[in-house]
């Protein structure tokens, strides 16, 4: 087929025809928009609460579940759907679920689509489009911070729909510190007594947030720790630690920038740069206001704080706080589906996943002044694996293997996925990670393999409800995670860190 006969067949110019439930519903769109602390989500979710129906798409698994819990607390039962777990309530007629499992057949009364701004993420972004264009309700309340409003308003026009903006301003004034820890030049030696209860210490890898937690425990302090690697389990329950007072600090990565509600008084930034995959960068306006924001809990603390370890981060926060956090996105980014990859594999007469997505990426454009395809890089980078490691797969299960939750660039992952992958390939049932004796013990010594041996759970689990006859024990997912769980959040009371920072190391500081 000529390429531009093909291009004009894959086209995904009439994207919003694929959600025809939402075409159907004339849907009103609510923006709630603002910075943390302001209420956008809160006031969307007691709409939520009082309707017959609805569903929360949230941007972690995390945040499903304390959404899930509220409104259960609220007498609404509610349905909690993720990536590894379906918990169905007889009777509910609402649900909180991450974004990515959105149904778009099932019509609700009112949506919440929260963090809009993660329409940026290059690898999940395409999610929130979906949501935006697709979730099934009369009333959707959109909720997140203004950095991408312009190409959601122009979406939301272009699909001939209402749409009301309500910026919301923060309900506690945010006040950066006019000196910082250390002063000119970072000390480790002066922070020990500039930290006061209440504060959260901001580092960007598992060994700073480690190295600080052991360090600031040995200055006496209760300290809570939450990062990346840990499971949505074990960070509610450092959550709750902190929020019960059991811990004076908290020792947390970017990850608390988004839907954690910690009582935090002030956050004080370790750092001002992180890796973000390919090199280290300062970190930008958007980060900066996200994660600074969760200073000052509204209800508990009449004003919020920031510093940074050393002055110059300082500078650089007192900055990006001045800055506009404004997106240079234009258009929302989409992916090709199922039958697209169909097409495009009867075309070129390939079955090969990899190089299907890559053509896709590369050569298919979309004639829309609304939508253009998303970085298809990670998808590609494990299509070609599958092609590699299973290569006689059929392209439907290809498909659905390249959207396993994984990361590559971690070799642990990267080798359980692909023991999954020769599983399920040669049609062999695959049981669950054995629970390692060291489970039992109270040594932290073996904190990182179980954080491994979590994602390994987490990976199994969402492959038992694509393919349950192969990964045949999902019913026994839950006592294993949470021994996991139980293992992980005592190995953080006790490990004693790796001595030095990322910036001591790099500095020579002391």
């Amino acid at each position: 087929m000529p390429h531009s006969r093909l291009s004009a067949a894959l086209q995904l110019h009439d994207y919003p025809s694929s959600f025809p439930v939402a075409r159907s519903l004339g849907r009103h769109i609510h923006f709630h928009l603002g910075p943390t602390n302001s209420g956008k989500t809160y006031e969307a979710l007691m709409v939520l609460q009082n309707a017959a129906s609805g569903v929360y798409l949230a941007p972690l698994r995390l945040l499903a579940m304390e959404i899930r819990d509220r409104l259960m607390d609220a007498g609404v039962p509610c349905n909690l759907v993720t990536g590894e777990e379906r918990v169905l309530i007889p009777g509910a007629r609402h649900t909180a679920c991450t974004v990515e499992m959105m149904n778009p057949q099932r019509e609700v009364d009112v949506a919440i689509i929260d963090e809009i701004q993660m329409l940026q993420d290059e690898g999940r972004g395409y999610a929130w489009t979906a949501a935006l264009v697709g979730a099934p309700a009369k009333e959707v309340y959109v909720c997140g911070s203004d950095a991408v409003t312009e190409p959601c308003v122009r979406t939301i026009e272009g699909l001939g729909e209402t749409y009301e903006i309500t910026r919301l301003e923060r309900k506690t004034p945010l006040v950066l510190e006019t000196e910082s820890l250390s002063g000119p030049r970072y000390n480790r030696w002066k922070l020990k007594k500039h930290i006061r209860k209440g504060d959260a210490v901001i580092a960007f890898t598992r060994k700073d947030v480690l190295t600080l937690s052991a360090r600031i425990r040995q200055w006496g302090f209760g300290v809570a720790s939450i990062y990346g690697a840990l499971s949505p389990e074990v960070r509610r329950t450092e959550a709750r630690r902190f929020n019960d007072g059991e811990a004076d600090v908290l020792v947390a990565t970017d990850a608390i920038g988004m839907g954690l509600n910690l009582p935090i008084r002030r956050v004080v930034f370790s750092t001002t740069q992180k890796f973000d995959g390919t090199a280290t960068r300062d970190l930008n306006a958007t980060e900066v206001r996200q994660i600074a924001g969760r200073a000052g809990r509204y209800g508990i603390y009449p004003v919020g704080y920031v510093n940074a370890f050393e002055d110059d981060e300082l500078l650089h926060l007192d900055h990006m706080l001045a800055t506009s956090d404004k997106s240079d996105l234009q258009k929302l980014p989409v992916t090709p589906n199922l039958f697209h990859m169909q097409y495009l594999a009867e075309a070129r007469h390939s079955d090969k996943i990899g190089e299907l997505l890559a053509f896709f990426s590369e050569q298919i454009g979309i004639d829309s002044p609304y939508f253009e395809t998303a970085t298809l890089g990670l998808h590609v980078a494990q299509g070609a694996l599958i092609d590699e490691f299973a290569p006689d797969l059929p392209l439907v299960h290809k498909f659905a293997f390249s959207c396993a939750p994984v990361s590559l660039d971690k070799d642990h992952e990267r080798d359980y996925f692909l023991a999954c992958l020769r599983s399920f390939a040669a049609q062999k049932p695959r049981g669950l990670p054995q629970a390692p004796p060291w489970l039992a013990s109270t040594s932290p010594r073996h904190l990182e393999e179980a954080e491994y041996l979590s994602k390994d759970l987490s990976l199994y689990a969402w492959l038992s409800f694509k393919y349950p006859g192969i990964f045949h024990q999902s019913e026994e997912v839950p006592a294993l995670r949470a021994r996991i769980s139980r293992y992980i959040e005592q190995a953080l009371l006790t490990q004693a860190g790796f001595g030095d920072t990322s910036k001591e190391l790099f500095y020579g500081y002391r």
